[in-house]
């Protein structure tokens, strides 16, 4: 047998260690440690020397091994599901970068329905994360009692089920459904309906129920127009349905589904400004000449930087009462109503 040819190919080189960055630092491992931990106590001379080492040696921490040894990880979950709503994928953006700005690292995970659960915990538990973020369309349930059971902090964002030491933010729901209410009864419009999957989104829910009440109290029927899902197909599919019950003002409770409306009226010849329309979330599609969609901003980096505060407080003291802290919304006024 022929000996096996090589060629140029070299032996990879050896990993390079916290022993070596100690070594070439003169410093112990220890202080390598700890230069690499936040908030961790080291002089500025070490940090300096430590970090010249490093970036000599190529060195770059493990941080799956750190979770092992110190049995929490500087991992993050984040539980999603709807990721084809543009605002789930701006949500999960900011989510991640305030995560990284505060020295953690995200781990997107997502899930569709409760049976997901089990299987989105199981990956969790197995990178020993520090804490878990769980987005308004994901399923919390189980995730929230296996995370208690196992000391993991956890947030939840626009859920409306209470948990001992879960804290929650949640978006001013309320406000943007009687806003939208006053909108359209003061555009002129007087027969309203609201488009909504209540039965699967809290958000969703309080959204419809604020419009509705506000539409009573100014003695106009709000109706509630259910559908499937809070969707594009949804709010394109739904509009036959508006448009025989004669409806001339609609709240669509998120923007995705909004512009399925607004594109539903075209195929029906109604996008003549005679039917308004509201969204919500305010997009980056809502801005786009074809839909010019009236909607309310959901500012996504005000609404990471609460979530991010609640788990790094959390983390520091996991007994303290479940908070609640809530997202405010802005009106956005364009061509659509």
């Amino acid at each position: 047998m022929q000996p096996r040819q090589t060629g140029s190919l070299e032996r990879p080189a050896r990993r390079v260690t916290s022993h070596d960055v100690a070594r070439a630092a003169g410093v112990s491992r220890a202080a390598v440690s700890r230069t690499f931990t936040p908030d961790a106590s080291v002089s500025e001379k070490t940090r300096e020397k430590v970090h010249q080492a490093a970036r000599d040696l190529g060195y770059r921490v493990n941080y799956l091994a750190r979770g092992l040894t110190n049995k929490r990880s500087d991992f993050v979950g984040l539980v999603a599901a709807g990721l084809d709503n543009p605002f789930r994928t701006q949500q999960l953006e900011h989510l991640a970068r305030a995560l990284i700005a505060r020295n953690y690292r995200p781990i997107l995970l997502p899930t569709s329905k409760e049976a997901d659960s089990a299987t989105v915990i199981g990956q969790l538990l197995h990178y020993a994360v520090s804490g878990v973020i769980v987005t308004s369309d994901a399923p919390p349930s189980h995730i929230c009692e296996e995370c208690a059971a196992e000391g993991v902090p956890i947030v939840l964002i626009n859920k409306g089920e209470d948990y001992p030491f879960v804290d929650r933010v949640v978006c001013d729901d309320r406000n943007s459904g009687y806003l939208a209410a006053d909108h359209l009864v003061q555009a002129g419009a007087r027969r309203l309906a609201v488009v909504a999957g209540t039965a699967i989104s809290y958000s969703s829910r309080r959204r419809a129920e604020a419009f509705r009440a506000r539409c009573a109290a100014s003695g106009i029927d709000g109706a509630l127009v259910p559908v499937a899902q809070n969707d594009y197909r949804c709010g394109r599919e739904v509009v036959p349905t508006l448009l025989d019950l004669g409806i001339d003002g609609i709240f669509s409770v998120n923007d995705y589904m909004a512009c399925g409306v607004l594109d539903g009226l075209s195929d029906a010849g109604r996008r003549d400004g005679s039917v308004r329309v509201i969204g919500h979330d305010d997009i980056p599609q809502a801005a786009w000449g074809a839909y010019d969609l009236t909607t309310f901003l959901q500012p996504c980096d005000i609404q990471a930087e609460q979530v991010i505060d609640l788990l790094t407080t959390r983390i520091s003291d996991p007994e303290a009462v479940a908070r609640v802290e809530f997202t405010p919304t802005t009106f956005i006024n364009r061509r659509s109503a």
